[in-house]
């Protein structure tokens, strides 16, 4: 929480407690990797979505390291979700596929 949010007085009489952010919980995962292409709130540019990994914020991070390399583009990872920048769902398909996960088109 910012500093220019927090409660600075109040008249109930007790000490104010800071409200501490908790992060969004993930949704689990059914065991399926699932590729989608999207583009909304992107200007038009479309990047490749992969969901439905269960693992943490050090092991997506390498992975998407590892994909952003064999693709040759940039990308990130937000919220438990990997982005690869451009439509390369064959080729992420592929090299999911090779580290032995069950891989699903999403979408259009």
């Amino acid at each position: 929480m910012s500093d220019t949010n927090r409660l600075v007085y109040s008249t109930d009489g007790e000490r104010i407690k800071a409200q501490e952010e908790t992060p969004a919980p993930r949704a689990s995962g059914d065991g399926i990797v699932r590729l989608q292409r999207q583009t909304s709130g992107r200007k038009g540019k479309g990047v490749c979505l992969i969901t439905g990994l269960d693992w943490d914020d050090t092991a997506l991070q390498t992975l998407a390291s590892e994909l952003k390399k064999k693709c040759g583009t940039g990308g990130a990872v937000k919220d438990g979700v990997i982005e690869i920048q451009g439509d390369k769902r064959e080729l992420l398909k592929q090299l999911l596929e090779a580290r032995g996960l069950k891989v699903k088109l999403a979408g259009g």
